[in-house]
């Protein structure tokens, strides 16, 4: 089994995290492999490379998540009934958490 991590991004229209309860269920509903629901993020992030610093505008991270699961189509599969995914226009990103 190993982790991953859910990232949150707005679509259009969504500038927050959204509906609590429906956040809450789903998180219900993943059970024991929710290892840590994050935390919703604030507007205005920066990205920071070699060229500056810049706003950061196209659909900005909101949250994250992180999940135990077998495989990344397991991960991909829960990912599927997040409400951001579900009811609004953003979308959520998969990564794996390697071990250091």
């Amino acid at each position: 089994m190993g982790k991953y991590v859910y990232v949150y991004y707005a679509g259009e229209e969504d500038t927050d995290a959204g509906d609590n309860e429906a956040y809450g269920k789903w998180f219900g509903a993943l059970g024991e492999k929710l290892v840590d629901a994050g935390n919703p993020l604030g507007g205005g992030g920066k990205a920071v490379s070699q060229g500056g610093v810049m706003d950061i505008q196209d659909k900005p991270v909101i949250g994250y998540s992180i999940i135990n699961a077998d495989s990344m189509d397991e991960a991909t599969e829960l990912a599927k009934d997040c409400p951001l995914v579900v009811s609004k226009g953003g979308a959520v990103c998969v990564y794996e958490a390697l071990s250091m």
